[in-house]
């Protein structure tokens, strides 16, 4: 299995807009040509397949399409820079799902680390023939990854629901009823200052364990006020737990949303002198392996992250082997884990 730890470097020689240039038609015509589809008229089939002789196009890659051959190859895009896809035990939990479920079939696995200025040319690569179909991870906001690849026909699976409106198929944890499980079992405890450190406001997950956390203190008639932000990183955590404690001194529970997060919030508990759970119970999310070591042991919402990885690189599978009634988007349970911290 070969991993790319990087985006993808172009290769060398003619890239599709020149080929789409030199055949005066769309770079999603050129790739529709390339990959044999329909709806293609026969002057700019012509008019494509002449400038791919002209250019000397990926003339191996356009050959194996035309000739209804795959790649057997699928890429796994992260749109984090890569020291935190490195550091971040989400995804490599990810990985290893991926990974195993391809254990196997005969498919190579390229990483791909995706930043905005890298997008056009993560497309022309993606577009080239090189890869059968992608799995898009950790997407901010409307991300334009998602309307290109799906201009270029590539079969996509996205991990975590997508903001706005597509009709990508998506595989997710259940996170607004995660973030619901996390408050009811804080406000079961007694507690009734109850804070959150929520995700990115530009991540659907940071909506969903949010809307549903504030939901939880809702049926109880508690506050939902206390909301600081953070980016899933333990130094967000730090500074987000920070404002919260100069918000409100007397918060008594802090529900944070990503385990990562509340290293940094434990920190920042410690350092004041607040007690966990005596003065603070503090609930994170994903048990990951940062919630079994951390100082207390601490008590999160569990979802599968490789089971989420397993599901995405099987709902791309099946749609490239062609299976018919497949759902739109899947939604993964999550459970609540208690330990010592609440």
């Amino acid at each position: 299995m070969t991993v790319m730890t990087e985006t993808a470097k172009r290769r060398p020689g003619a890239r599709i807009e020149e080929v789409a240039r030199v055949a005066g038609v769309s770079k999603s015509t050129v790739s529709r040509v390339i990959n044999d589809e329909q709806y293609v008229s026969a002057k700019a089939r012509e008019a494509v397949h002449a400038a791919i002789a002209q250019l000397g196009y990926a003339p191996n890659q356009a050959a194996r399409a035309l000739a209804g051959h795959r790649a057997n190859a699928i890429a796994l895009v992260v749109s984090e820079p890569s020291g935190r896809v490195l550091s971040d035990p989400f995804f490599a939990g990810v990985l290893r799902g991926v990974h195993r479920e391809l254990t196997g079939r005969h498919m190579q696995l390229l990483l791909m680390m995706s930043q905005p200025s890298d997008t056009e040319d993560l497309v022309t690569y993606l577009s080239s023939g090189h890869v059968d179909g992608a799995l898009l991870v950790s997407l901010h906001g409307e991300d334009p990854l998602v309307p290109m690849l799906n201009e270029i026909g590539l079969p996509v699976v996205v991990g975590g629901r997508p903001l706005g409106k597509t009709s990508v198929p998506f595989v997710d944890a259940d996170n607004f009823t995660g973030g619901l499980d996390a408050a009811r079992h804080l406000v079961s405890l007694g507690r009734k200052r109850i804070a959150t450190v929520a995700g990115p406001k530009d991540m659907a997950v940071g909506a969903d364990r949010l809307n549903g956390f504030k939901r939880g203190l809702s049926e109880a008639k508690i506050a939902t006020d206390l909301v600081a932000h953070g980016d899933f990183t333990p130094e967000s955590g730090t500074r987000a737990m920070e404002r919260l404690l100069q918000k409100a001194p007397d918060l008594d529970a802090v529900f944070v949303a990503a385990d990562i997060m509340a290293l940094g919030a434990l920190q920042v508990l410690h350092a004041q002198g607040r007690r966990v759970p005596e003065d603070v119970a503090v609930i994170g999310f994903d048990d990951s392996v940062f919630a079994a070591s951390a100082t207390p042991p601490l008590t999160t919402i569990r979802q599968d992250v490789e089971e989420l990885g397993r599901t995405m690189t099987w709902r791309l599978l099946a749609e490239l082997a062609g299976e018919q009634g497949l759902p739109p988007s899947l939604l993964l349970p999550t459970s609540l884990v208690v330990r010592t911290s609440a």
